[in-house]
């Protein structure tokens, strides 16, 4: 039984984590949904391994950091690639996944995580027009480009033949860009014909359709790391 430390009113990064645990039908405990307290958990018990969540929490193994914790759970549980190659292609393909759920969080908190959206507005402004110019054609290209790149695939999914964590991690991204930033991903619509493909792919897989039916699967909120602002959407 994993238990997976993360906050429980929002999606966040755990939900990477989340999806690659519903998918491989792993039990898991949501920690603190079951009323466990995450701030304590990191300043006591996990202080030592993590500087922040989410955790996985195996017996005595703690992992920290969402990659990391989606990497061991996929080579442990078939949902990684079987050969060297492929484990460290789907990994950078997870990072880079990482780095865009970043900036994603940057375009409206561009100073300061600890000062509210509504004091860095102007700030936020600049930062989201940027994202929307430049960085989110830039990472949804690349995304696309893997997509049938070379014949060792056959375009369904990143990396080789089969689902991966890494394309749990693509379908989490486009989930969330669609909440935050629903114009800007539709004026792009066209661009990523294969990644809408693989999104619609991973929402069916019978596992992730019956958690994204289900109580468990938190909706998009304000308080997350894709939140939408109209504004910043312009």
């Amino acid at each position: 039984m994993y238990e997976l430390i993360y906050w429980q009113e929002i999606q966040g990064r755990g939900e990477f984590v989340r999806l690659v645990l519903e998918d491989a039908g792993a039990p898991y405990v949501d920690v603190a949904r079951d009323g466990g307290d995450v701030g304590k958990l990191l300043a006591t018990e996990l202080a030592p391994y993590a500087f922040a969540v989410p955790v996985l929490r195996d017996g005595d193994l703690i992992i920290p950091q969402t990659v990391a914790i989606t990497r061991f759970l996929g080579e442990r549980h078939g949902l990684a690639p079987p050969d060297e190659r492929g484990r460290h292609l789907a990994n950078a393909i997870a990072l880079t996944i990482a780095d865009l759920v970043s900036e994603v969080h940057d375009t409206h908190h561009p100073i300061a995580v600890n000062r509210t959206y509504e004091t860095q507005r102007e700030a936020a402004a600049q930062r989201a027009k940027a994202f929307r110019d430049t960085r989110l054609p830039k990472f949804l290209a690349y995304l696309e480009g893997l997509l049938g790149h070379d014949t060792t695939r056959d375009g369904r999914f990143l990396v080789g033949d089969a689902a991966s964590y890494a394309d749990l991690a693509a379908f989490q991204i486009l989930e969330g860009l669609a909440f935050a930033f629903p114009r800007a991903l539709s004026a792009r619509r066209s661009e990523i014909p294969k990644l809408r493909a693989l999104r619609d792919r991973i929402a069916e897989r019978p596992r992730i359709a019956a958690y994204l039916a289900s109580p468990r699967r938190i909706a998009f909120n304000q308080s997350g790391i894709f939140r939408h602002y109209p504004e910043l959407d312009a």
